[in-house]
């Protein structure tokens, strides 16, 4: 007899509301309201592109570096609460946050 079941004997007139689940996406990631910053930088000569104010776990956040990375088949890192992906990816970068339900804003050139 589990705790649901004892629940049940000791108050049979009750009935159990279902709760939402809380708003996600599929993927499980936690989607904030402020946008994320995707802006573009030359280090060394290369392009990058940097993506910052992400407010949820570090750990969800490497969980979208990581698809990013997949979808546009680039390399990059994780760093500082920060995604660097090599190249100037920021159109493709905004489209595949907008389709997970991501705000972004652009920032420089």
């Amino acid at each position: 007899m589990d705790l649901q079941d004892q629940l049940k004997n000791l108050f049979p007139d009750h009935v159990q509301e279902e709760t939402p689940p809380p708003p996600s996406n599929e993927s499980g990631i936690w989607i904030q309201d402020d946008p994320i910053i995707c802006k573009y930088e030359k280090r060394k000569g290369k392009p990058i592109t940097i993506l910052e104010g992400y407010t949820g776990a570090n750990e969800d956040f490497k969980i979208l570096a990581k698809d990013i990375k997949t979808k546009l088949s680039v390399g990059g890192s994780f760093k500082d609460d920060k995604i660097i992906i090599q190249g100037d990816y920021r159109d493709n970068i905004m489209k595949i946050l907008k389709e997970k339900g991501f705000k972004v804003k652009r920032v420089g050139g």
